[in-house]
């Protein structure tokens, strides 16, 4: 049994997260943390009532690595990188779900972030976590960075275009729209029933921090920098994300064109599915898949994927990364 701890274990992503690692065949939950609760983890979740009574505690990193063979951080951007090197040290893995390591600049990271990164000489050699483009990379690493979710809905049915050059670089406009449990469990008056019912709004326009994370693997996968106009917005739902993405072919191509490329690519992921049909959230709502496909309107390219924010732009992608690095199958909880 691998034995797993999760650090800031009353959110949304974690609790996600636990009702996974509750299926996992090789799994032990040993330990949960909190700053703020020390209930049994089943009072703050009544959804696990029944299913797991373990206390949150607040622990030093030490106390953490003594009890886990890997680690789940789901602290905040900061507070994540603060602890993670010793956790590293004493031979315990980790998977991060901040933002910490997933930027490659530690000047970057500073300016959308606003603050000094605490361990910025990890940055730049940290694995993304998206199974489907970093696979190799993921198998070995000690410390993984998981992806953000809109990250994830906008670069996986971009990044096939841009490797064979089918799209440019330039001009590219993201319109996502997510459910509310994106925006986390802390209360915000934003977030009250009756501000955010019956209502979407977009937020962030220009200045969302997933922006740098979108923009820098993009950029990657075309071989020259990319630019995007990324606009979020909240809906009236409590998970899903749509990212409609909107570019400009390098040549004359169809939507049977773009459909091929896309499947081809993905022809051999489990949890990568490429649709003739117009997908919507409720189709991958609770699962670990995205789906995607694609348009030419009046003479763009159109993609259109959906994700759930919880589960692929979370806790599944983060299951996915585990089982990589502790080699189970990588479908293992999550069919």
């Amino acid at each position: 049994m691998t034995r797993v701890a999760i650090l800031g274990a009353t959110g949304y992503t974690a609790v996600e997260l636990i009702k996974l690692l509750l299926r996992h065949p090789g799994v032990e939950i040993t330990t949960l943390t909190s700053r703020e609760e020390t209930a049994p983890i089943n009072q703050v979740h009544p959804v696990l009532a029944g299913r797991l009574s373990l206390p949150l505690e607040n622990l030093s990193a030490k106390e953490v690595a003594s009890r886990a063979d890997c680690v789940f951080s789901c602290l905040p951007h900061a507070a994540s990188a603060a602890v993670i090197p010793e956790i590293l040290d004493a031979g315990v893995k980790v998977i991060d779900f901040s933002a910490d390591y997933r930027l490659n600049s530690p000047e970057v990271f500073k300016k959308w972030y606003e603050i000094d990164h605490p361990d910025a000489a990890r940055l730049g050699k940290v694995p993304y976590g998206l199974p489907e483009l970093f696979r190799s990379e993921i198998v070995p690493a000690p410390l993984v960075a998981n992806p953000g979710c809109y990250p994830t809905s906008a670069i996986l049915p971009l990044w096939p275009l841009f490797q064979v050059k089918m799209i440019e670089t330039s001009d590219i406009i993201l319109d996502s729209k997510s459910g509310v449990s994106g925006a986390g469990r802390k209360p915000k008056l934003s977030l009250h029933y009756p501000e955010c019912n019956e209502s979407i709004s977009a937020y962030g326009i220009g200045s969302h921090r997933h922006t740098p994370e979108i923009e820098q693997f993009l950029s990657s996968a075309a071989g020259a920098p990319v630019q995007v106009i990324f606009t979020p917005h909240l809906t009236p739902m409590t998970r899903g994300i749509l990212t409609v993405a909107y570019s400009h072919p390098t040549r004359t191509v169809t939507q049977t064109d773009l459909i091929e490329t896309l499947r081809e690519f993905y022809a051999n992921e489990s949890f990568v599915q490429v649709i003739d049909q117009l997908p919507a959230t409720k189709d991958v709502a609770h699962t670990n898949c995205c789906q995607i496909t694609a348009r030419v309107v009046n003479g763009r390219v159109v993609t259109i994927s959906v994700i759930d924010n919880l589960i692929k732009g979370a806790s599944g992608a983060a299951l996915q990364n585990f089982n990589l690095m502790f080699g189970y199958p990588e479908t293992t909880a999550l069919l």
